[in-house]
């Protein structure tokens, strides 16, 4: 599973800008640190979006593997 969540480091901890459905206490997480004075916040949102896209395409391709289809 993969999914990208905005949030703000603060004072040693990471404060979710929106709260992630459906994730477990003790996840496993990768954090990207921006430097928010170069990164546009379209650019950033479209990025996002891309992830979000590459992680459904993950979805379908683990579902194929384990027999799981859908119809079109």
């Amino acid at each position: 599973m993969l999914r990208t969540v905005e949030g703000i480091y603060r004072n040693g901890q990471i404060e979710f800008t929106d709260l992630p459905n459906d994730v477990s206490d003790r996840t496993q997480v990768l954090v990207t640190f921006l430097d928010a004075g170069k990164i546009d916040p379209t650019k950033l949102r479209h990025l996002i979006d891309q992830l979000e896209t590459i992680a459904g395409i993950q979805q379908g391709f683990d579902e194929l593997n384990a027999g799981q289809t859908r119809p079109i």
